[in-house]
């Protein structure tokens, strides 16, 4: 597999304070890899490592295969990113603050009209940036670091302060990347709602440290709805459920088993009255993706 990104132990200290820690991070080509974990986790600390900005403590980053340390410079122009706020001049024009970027870039003219149109800016184009929204303000912040048609595109809370049509718009825009232009896209969030809409692989970090680091899939599994079982003898239904080989929890006032499928639902249920037992209820549980990244993160952070 090919990896966009790469780090091994990678670490940053701030004096006595570990903000990132031994951090292993694989990123595939083409996917949108959402980095997520609770403010202060360390994600902007490893996203401006990742771009040059700080240096780490110990450990490497390799994009596209290359030592950031030894080509950064060769490695940094084929990357684009938007970390905290972009700055613009009021003053100026959208057309004419991505002017002055292009003229730096040294890339044709003719990308000025491309990104504006990516963004959906086309239309604002001819007007002064301090009257723009802030959800406008992040598309040009986006349109700006696309001028140079990146392969990678690192966005550090892309939808903050939002307004909900403003965060569908950024949703529906950073989707289209990796399928138009076989773009990588890194995306840093607080919000699991928010990556869950958008992201194809997750990272999940707390403290510093990857926790979790697989497909969106392999998370969502870990939401199998929880069966709730309430009989006239708990312990005994549980005790049954454990001899016929199925897990099971014994709560205060229920027995508690992960199990997906009507059919499966229903064979316990018959197989307990069968053991001689009254079933009084059955509930379902769902545990959402939210549920589960806080749970993750908590026993990280009591640990």
């Amino acid at each position: 597999m090919e990896y966009i990104v790469e780090t091994k132990r990678l670490t940053k200290k701030f004096g006595k304070e570990m903000a990132v820690a031994d951090l292993e991070m694989n990123i595939p080509k083409g996917e949108i890899y959402g980095f997520l974990g609770p403010n202060g986790a360390g994600k902007t600390t490893t996203i401006r490592m990742l771009l040059g900005l700080m240096r780490p403590t110990y450990g490497s980053i390799q994009l596209f295969g290359k030592d950031l340390k030894k080509e950064r410079i060769d490695i940094l122009k084929r990357v684009g990113s938007l970390v905290e706020n972009p700055s613009y001049y009021p003053h100026l024009t959208a057309r004419e603050n991505l002017e002055a970027i292009r003229k730096i870039l040294d890339v044709p003219k003719k990308r000025i009209d491309d990104v504006l149109d990516l963004v959906r800016l086309q239309g604002a184009a001819n007007k002064k940036v301090k009257g723009f929204s802030l959800g406008m303000k992040q598309r040009l912040g986006i349109a700006a670091s696309m001028l140079h048609k990146p392969e990678l595109l690192i966005l550090d809370e892309p939808t903050n302060g939002l307004d909900p049509s403003g965060i569908i718009e950024m949703r529906q825009l950073i989707k289209s990347l990796p399928q138009q232009y076989g773009m990588t896209v890194v995306i840093s969030s607080h919000l699991l709602s928010e990556i869950d809409q958008m992201a194809t692989t997750v990272g999940v970090v707390s403290r510093g440290k990857m926790i979790f680091q697989d497909s969106i899939e392999a998370m969502r599994t870990f939401a199998k709805p929880l069966i709730q079982l309430k009989t006239n003898d708990n312990e005994a239904a549980w005790r049954a459920l454990l001899a016929n080989g199925q897990q099971a929890d014994l709560t205060e006032n229920s027995v508690a088993i992960h199990m997906q499928g009507d059919e499966r639902v229903a064979a316990t249920v018959k197989y307990l009255i069968e053991q001689g037992l009254s079933i009084y209820r059955v509930e379902e549980e769902k545990r959402s993706l939210e549920h589960i990244f806080l749970e993750m993160t908590k026993e990280e952070q009591a640990g």
